[in-house]
């Protein structure tokens, strides 16, 4: 089944790209949630219209992307944790964390935006990449501390 992407989908494609799936994962998954529309003559000449003003968007998003890197390479996060024997913690950093801490410093990023690989379950400095746009990455300062009370 050939389908025209209306949004980018990872492993797949770029918005107005032409691909071929399988009938399944185009009739189940891409055509309910609109993220693609089938290939045929109809479509592939709205498809033209939707590649110009995707690059338009992509242009903008870009820019406003690379105007927050600048403001986001700045941030330090702070988060305190418990913390056992042998600087063991109690529970992990996740990406939903970092998103919810930058919510509260006034920036509004998608948690899916956070690449972590796997939660932050040591203590220490980390820099995080935030993806915020298909050529655009910033890094976020994370620190991790344990917490001053003492385990009884």
């Amino acid at each position: 089944m050939e389908v025209i992407l209306k949004e980018d989908v990872n492993n797949l494609g770029h918005r107005g790209d032409v691909v071929k799936v399988a009938e399944g994962y185009g009739r189940n998954y891409l055509l309910p949630k609109k993220l693609a529309m089938e290939a045929n003559a109809a479509n592939k000449a709205v498809i033209e219209q939707m590649k110009a003003s995707a690059v338009r968007r992509s242009a903008k998003e870009k820019t406003e992307a690379e105007a927050l890197v600048i403001q986001l390479n700045a941030v330090s996060l702070v988060f305190v944790r418990k913390v056992g024997e042998h600087d063991h913690l109690f529970g992990s950093v996740t990406s939903a964390d970092i998103a919810r801490q930058l919510e509260e410093k006034g920036f509004h990023i998608d948690r899916r935006k956070v690449h972590l690989e796997e939660p932050l379950k040591q203590l220490g400095e980390f820099h995080i990449p935030v993806r915020l746009h298909r050529e655009v990455t910033a890094h976020v300062a994370v620190t991790v501390n344990g917490d001053s009370a003492s385990p009884e």
